[in-house]
C-alpha cells in the first residue's frame, strides 16, 4: 500500500508538472493514465469518487 501511495504521489507529481509546462505528449498522457490506474487502487479512491458524483449533482441541479 505505502509504495502505490508513493507512486501515485509522483506520477501525481509529474503530471501537474506536465500540464504546467503546455504541452502534454503521448509519454505525459501515459503518465496521467497510470496516474489514475494507481489512485483507483488506494484509499483514497472512495472519497475521490464520492467527490466527483456529490461534484455532478451539483451541476445537475444547478440545470434545473
Amino acid at each position: 500500500m505505502a509504495i502505490s501511495v508513493s507512486v501515485a504521489l509522483l506520477l501525481l507529481i509529474l503530471a501537474v508538472i506536465f500540464i504546467r509546462n503546455g504541452g502534454l505528449k503521448l509519454s505525459h498522457a501515459t503518465i496521467c493514465v497510470l496516474l489514475g490506474f494507481l489512485l483507483a487502487s488506494t484509499s483514497a479512491a472512495p472519497t475521490i469518487h464520492h467527490t466527483l458524483v456529490s461534484t455532478a449533482d451539483i451541476i445537475n441541479g444547478v440545470g434545473k
